[in-house]
């Protein structure tokens, strides 16, 4: 039999060695105080079968190459095995959900194996999600479900590939177990199958981690927190002290403003910004109630628990980031006792993401110079096209991406059939919506004619921003069906072309089609609920 896999893994388990723990040892519901976690091992499962691996984080986290065929992955990466350097432990925070103090969450269904110090110097935590109960799991029963793992699994290495900073994806494994799930809590419950996915990650600190021990006044913990986030997750780069702790918000609220702008960029709706689903390195982190705008709408929420109140909808997430910011400069503030600062980081969140989404819709739309008001003027009115007709977000601008304007002296006159294919509704446009849509083409040309770049070097420029597949909902619904019967093929496919989504791609066009009818209202296709 030859050596385990895990042998050359060095790890290094931080935030267990330098941060208080909790005292007990038992795995059982309970309050936590004074602790920054708890140690808790993998419930084991049945039969597990590993479904899928990334190879590029098997060899990042310093694994042979060769790892994910010997028995010692399956087992540890299905929770039935922990390796002795590891230091499993549940993580201790708090929150505001859906706008309300929550007290209390930590890790109810994650468990961190331990962090590793990778062989290129990067420090990465890897993390089972699914793996079974632990001290935070309140009534719930710590296990996942095929379809969210599935989910998870790829749509974080889909975020990744489009440029966007995210935790990772390193295994998913079926569990051969079966859990039972109340998807849209209506009292219909049934059994699905089981899965764990293994998520890795620089740091799974979130906003919830700092305002759980200020809420509760224990000074001291925060105060560790904060100092092991400056030196630890943060590089030293800060240090520790009022002074650092307000550069460290400074650059908390810097990472998520950039993180706004590549989320609203590419159509990304995260469903459940809760302050315990925002990390503090600006990482997309919790793949929840998640979708993509299809039919392009500012007030669509993927989440059905926020179906009437539409928190977390597309339009509202920069807004939404902010609120979580202020939460965490509250939090922070007993640290600090200067409110100018912090208040200070918030003004330069507003600015950085407005300086950055200009930019962004600059290059979405080829434009070369400033973002002036005719241009802003420009931008708003193109929102505004693109609610005449259900029309598909990611489509749209990738069908832009290819359009050539007529000469100066050609009259504009048929709307692009790019525009009319990105069109939910087939039904002919009325003659204002002609009338409004031709009007913003011509405008548009005007500017495009005012650039000294080719359109060839133009037209390449904007399918390096405009991807042409994102991972829609009906794709991941379609594969865990075909993995339910047994295949990966299609999972393995869609990764590969998920890995170059500003790429054509010519032999894999079908997964860059807009959402099918039939998935209009399909469960898991159109909305999802948290427990999704």
């Amino acid at each position: 039999m030859p050596n385990s896999p895990f042998e050359p893994l060095v790890f290094s388990n931080r935030f267990v060695q330098e941060l208080p723990g909790d005292p007990i040892p038992d795995n059982f519901v309970r309050r936590i105080q004074g602790a920054a976690y708890s140690r808790v091992n993998p419930t084991p499962v049945s039969a597990p079968k590993l479904i899928s691996f990334i190879p590029e984080m098997v060899e990042t986290l310093g694994f042979p190459k060769d790892a994910p065929s010997h028995p010692d992955f399956l087992r540890v990466f299905s929770g039935n095995a922990i390796h002795p350097g590891m230091a499993p432990h549940a993580s201790c925070y708090g929150g505001h959900q859906f706008g309300h103090w929550a007290e209390q969450l930590g890790d109810g269904r994650a468990i961190n194996l331990g962090e590793v110090r990778c062989p290129n110097g990067q420090h990465l935590t890897i993390q089972l999600k699914g793996a079974g109960k632990t001290p935070y799991s309140r009534t719930a029963d710590g296990r996942a479900v095929l379809r969210s793992s599935l989910r998870e699994y790829l749509c974080s290495e889909a975020v990744h590939y489009l440029g966007i900073p995210t935790t990772r994806s390193l295994s998913l494994v079926t569990t051969g177990d079966s859990v039972i799930r109340d998807m849209f809590y209506d009292g219909r419950a049934k059994a699905e199958p089981g899965a764990i996915v293994c998520r890795v990650a620089p740091s799974f600190t979130r906003f919830g981690h700092f305002e759980l021990p200020s809420a509760r006044g224990d000074l001291s913990l925060l105060q560790k927190l904060l100092d092991f986030s400056l030196h630890a997750e943060f590089e030293g780069r800060f240090l520790p002290g009022p002074e650092g702790y307000c550069e460290w918000f400074n650059e908390v609220a810097q990472r998520t403003a950039r993180l706004m702008v590549d989320w609203q960029r590419v159509g990304f709706v995260h469903g459940v910004m809760n302050t315990d689903n925002l990390s503090v390195l600006g990482l997309t982190i919790d793949y929840g109630p998640y979708g993509w705008l299809e039919g392009f709408d500012p007030l669509w929420t993927p989440n059905t628990t926020d179906a009437e109140g539409r928190r977390y909808a597309y339009g509202q997430q920069p807004r939404i980031a902010r609120w979580n910011l202020i939460r965490l400069a509250n939090a922070i503030y007993p640290l600090v006792v200067k409110a100018e600062p912090l208040e200070d980081a918030i003004e330069r969140f507003d600015q950085t993401f407005k300086t950055l989404w200009l930019t962004a819709m600059n290059k979405k739309l080829g434009l070369q110079g400033d973002m002036g008001p005719s241009r802003e003027k420009l931008v708003e009115s193109l929102w505004s096209l693109l609610l005449l007709k259900e029309t598909d977000f990611t489509l749209f601008f990738r069908g832009l991406s290819s359009w050539t304007p007529p000469k100066a002296d050609v009259p504009l006159d048929r709307i692009p059939l790019f525009v009319q294919e990105a069109w939910y509704d087939e039904k002919a446009p009325t003659q204002a919506m002609e009338t409004q849509i031709l009007q913003w083409f011509r405008d548009y040309a005007q500017e495009i004619r005012q650039g000294k770049t080719s359109e060839e070097d133009r037209q390449r420029d904007m399918k390096a921003v405009n991807p042409k597949y994102v991972f829609r909902n009906y794709l991941a619904q379609e594969i865990i069906d075909e993995i339910e019967q047994g295949s990966t093929a299609k999972l393995e496919r869609l990764l590969n072309t998920l890995k170059r989504p500003y790429d054509e791609h010519p032999e894999e066009t079908g997964f860059a089609q807009k959402r099918p009818e039939w998935a209009r209202h399909r469960a898991g296709c159109s909305m999802l609920s948290c427990s999704s």
